[in-house]
């Protein structure tokens, strides 16, 4: 008889939003207890497959050296500089977060903040509290045209601007990669560090605690800002130097500040947080009722999908996941589409699973999005997917766009009558250099040696452009992808070549960021490149549409994997795979 194995045990060490600890004891014996002293820690911790914690619990190297049991951190919250990470790796400890979870929460307090620098509302309320009505002191300034300066434009960051912008504000923006896509997309103007805060009259601060991130915002940096700026930060207490930041605000070179994190917490004595013109607030920036509950069920749910020891998932990367949290980084055919929702009703079965970068609590198709959008156009709730290798493992070429079966005299005619995009007739030595100037979509060079720049118009959205253009031509001429960028020798494998339509390369990082944003690329321009495909699960799809549990589901999934392990139908090939189009 087989025995029954012991439930792991998880430790919640901070408060966490009680539906995260109902989800989590499905799964385990759980245990809150909150304000544990490092000692009473360390004696318990060793018990623990688990440990949660927020911002007040600090899990150290000794901690970690304590937790002979653990094998995964949860940080439900964003930043995980009270976890000690390489600690953790040296034992092969998961360490997982919530990114997302807070995003908004902070970035409104953000415009808090920012609302009542302008305006000076806590001195204001203060005043009539104290029964005076001080109505000519509290001038204050608006925000419409001001300049605001975001370091680190991140998902915070690209929040507060959005925000910021709605006020009609001017968003300027430093980053340590800068991603020039994105920034034009989201109408900011990048910068260095030096030269933003010498141009706004609002900074604030949204980077992670690190290293190279300690004081950076120090004397030097304060000494070239306005004397009427204001400074906001909600990142990270260790981004400033307190002291050249008090000295400042002493010195009326700085209008004022708005802290919510100080370099040491909790900051009871500080001379920043008692300073008359420093707004203070207590580390409560994530702290929203949404923002706790979202943190809670991102934790519970990434802590249950690693105590549960897959190691199906572990060895293929499988599992079932909603399908409502699964969208595409480019656009999709609908005639595929169609097609494939007649064969999925006729077959039932999914051979091939998509493959998806995971972002947040959301997947990124990379390939396989016209079998996402079938399942989706049959009203399945969940998908089978493989979460593909980490970021740094991905590949990706950019396809070019070989048009056929036209005249290029009516494929010029007809990418003229286009609302979204010019065409510059160019030349071979100056294409490639206006391409960079002029921030050109792409070239196009016809088998009659013509070459055009072309470009999206004033006003115009690049990728909206870049989308009509590419559906105007799939839709009217025959369209063949291909890596070959020599139009002569194209010509030899195509003799009803017309053009050659030539993208700029796009990195992993931007598709994967533009899909974040909403948006999507055109069909058949990127092909990642994926290790360790996974091929042929055949998955039977009614499986899928039952009403049975998200958690059911995965193990349903776990079942056939181990199935097909145990009879040996799992087959590993390290040879490229051609993989017809379904």
């Amino acid at each position: 008889m087989k025995s029954e194995s012991r439930r792991p045990r998880v430790l919640i060490c901070d408060s966490i939003a009680e539906v995260g600890i109902e989800m989590l004891r499905e799964h385990a014996d759980v245990e809150v207890k909150t304000g544990l002293k490092l000692n009473e820690l360390l004696a318990v911790i060793g018990d623990y497959e688990a440990v949660v914690t927020r911002s007040a619990t600090r899990i150290t190297a000794e901690v970690i050296e304590h937790g002979l049991r653990l094998k995964v951190i949860g940080r439900a919250g964003a930043g995980l500089d009270n976890i000690d990470v390489v600690a953790a790796q040296n034992r092969e400890i998961k360490v997982v977060n919530c990114p997302d979870a807070n995003t908004l929460a902070v970035a409104e307090h953000t415009m808090a903040l920012l609302l009542a620098l302008a305006r000076g509302l806590p001195r204001a309320d203060l005043s009539l509290k104290k029964g005076q009505w001080e109505k000519s002191k509290f001038m204050g300034t608006g925000l419409s045209g001001k300049t605001l300066g975001i370091i680190g434009f991140g998902r915070i960051g690209r929040e507060v601007a959005t925000r910021a912008q709605a006020f009609g504000m001017k968003v300027i923006v430093n980053q340590r990669r800068p991603t020039p896509e994105l920034n034009l997309e989201a109408g900011v103007e990048s910068m260095d560090l030096l030269e933003l805060l010498k141009k706004a009259d609002f900074v604030t601060l949204h980077v992670p605690s690190k290293a190279e991130t300690k004081n950076l915002i120090g004397a030097e940096q304060l000494a070239v800002m306005k004397p009427t700026a204001y400074l906001i930060n909600t990142a990270r207490g260790t981004v400033v130097d307190e002291a050249a930041l008090l000295a400042a605000l002493n010195e009326d070179r700085l209008a004022g500040a708005a802290l919510d994190v100080f370099a040491e917490e909790p900051a009871i004595n500080n001379a920043l947080a008692q300073h008359e013109r420093v707004i203070a607030t207590p580390h409560i920036a994530a702290s929203t009722e949404d923002a706790q509950r979202a943190a809670s069920i991102t934790i519970a749910e990434k802590i249950i999908e690693l105590i549960r020891e897959v190691r199906s998932e572990s060895l293929l990367g499988l599992q079932v996941v909603p399908l409502d949290k699964v969208f595409p980084h480019e656009q999709v055919d609908q005639r595929r589409v169609e097609k494939l929702v007649r064969r999925f009703e006729v077959e039932g079965r999914l051979s091939n699973p998509p493959v998806v970068a995971q972002a947040g609590d959301r997947y990124v198709v990379l390939d396989g999005a016209t079998r996402a959008a079938a399942l989706k156009a049959l009203d399945y709730p969940h998908i089978v997917v493989q979460v593909a290798a980490a970021k740094e493992q991905l590949g990706l070429r950019t396809w070019l766009h070989a048009i056929r079966q036209a005249k290029p005299a009516d494929l010029i005619e007809l990418l003229k009558t286009l609302s979204t995009i010019s065409l510059v007739e160019t030349s071979k030595d100056k294409v490639l250099d206006e391409m960079v100037e002029f921030g050109g979509l792409c070239h196009l060079q016809t088998v009659e040696g013509k070459l055009f720049l072309i470009q999206q118009k004033q006003g115009v959205n690049r990728l909206d452009a870049l989308n009509q253009l590419t559906e105007a031509y799939i839709k009217a001429f025959q369209v063949t992808r291909t890596l070959n960028g020599d139009v002569l020798s194209l010509h030899h494998e195509y003799p009803d070549l017309t053009a050659l339509v030539v993208f700029p390369e796009f990195t992993v990082d931007q598709v994967l960021q533009i899909a974040q944003m909403g948006h999507v690329l055109p069909a058949g321009i990127t092909r990642f490149i994926i290790p360790g495909r996974v091929l042929r699960l055949n998955a039977e799809l009614r499986h899928l549409k039952s009403d049975q549990s998200l958690s059911e589901k995965n193990e349903w999934l776990h079942q056939l994997l181990l199935d097909k392990l145990d009879k040996n139908k799992i087959r590993y090939y390290q040879e490229p795979v051609y993989l017809l189009d379904e």
